[in-house]
C-alpha cells in the first residue's frame, strides 16, 4: 500500500466516528480519540502515556483550564488510564469535563458525555485526586481516582501549534447548581 494511502487509512481509524456526523457528542468509542478530537491536542497512545508525551510539545500543569486535557494515570480501576477535556471550571474544587467511555449509557460504555462534574478531593486542594460523576449512580461515584495533571492546548515549545478545542465542549446552559450539590453534598 502506498505511504499516502497508509496515512489516510490511519487518520480514518484515529478520528472519532462522530466526526462524519458533525457532532463530537454522537461519538461512541475510547476516551483517547475523543479527547484528541475534542481538545485539538494531537497526542496518540494509551491515556496514561499522554502526560509524558506532552512534555516539550504542550504546556502541562496542575490548574484546570477550559480546553485542557485532564490525565488519569494507570490504576487498578483504570488499567489504560483515562483522559477527559475540561469544559467548565465551576469553582476552585469543582469542574466539568466532556469525555467518552466512562458511564454506561443504554447499557454500554463508550458514549460521549458533556459537562460531567469532577470534584477535587485531594488533601492539598491540588487536583491530584478526584471523584467523577457517574451516570449509573446518578451522582458522584464513591471511588476516588488519582490525576497526573492537565495538558494545555498551547505549545510547550516554539515549534508547536496551538490546539483548537471543539465548540461542543460545553452546553449552552450547564447545570452549575447540580454540579455544586453533587460535589458538596457528599
Amino acid at each position: 500500500m502506498p505511504r499516502v494511502a497508509l496515512i489516510a487509512a490511519s487518520l480514518l481509524f484515529a478520528a472519532p466516528a462522530a466526526a462524519a456526523t458533525g457532532s463530537i457528542l454522537e461519538y461512541v468509542g475510547e476516551c483517547v480519540p475523543f479527547a484528541r478530537a475534542a481538545s485539538g491536542i494531537q497526542i496518540y497512545g494509551d491515556a496514561w502515556t499522554w502526560w509524558d508525551q506532552a512534555e516539550g510539545k504542550y504546556r502541562r500543569g496542575y490548574v484546570p483550564q477550559i480546553g485542557a486535557v485532564i490525565v488519569f494515570p494507570r490504576s487498578p480501576r483504570l488499567p489504560l488510564g483515562h483522559v477527559a477535556v475540561v469544559s467548565r471550571v465551576v469553582e476552585k474544587r469543582v469542574l466539568m469535563v466532556t469525555h467518552a467511555n466512562w458511564s454506561r449509557i443504554d447499557g454500554a460504555r463508550g458514549h460521549a458525555e458533556q459537562d460531567v462534574t469532577l470534584f477535587d478531593v485531594s488533601r492539598d486542594n491540588d487536583w491530584s485526586e478526584v471523584r467523577v460523576w457517574y451516570r449509573d449512580s446518578n451522582g458522584l461515584g464513591s471511588s476516588t481516582y488519582p490525576v497526573v495533571g492537565f495538558i494545555y492546548g498551547s505549545p510547550g515549545n516554539d515549534t508547536g501549534k496551538r490546539a483548537r478545542p471543539s465548540a461542543e465542549l460545553s452546553s449552552h446552559d450547564p447545570d452549575y447548581v447540580a454540579a455544586l450539590i453533587d460535589a458538596y453534598a457528599h
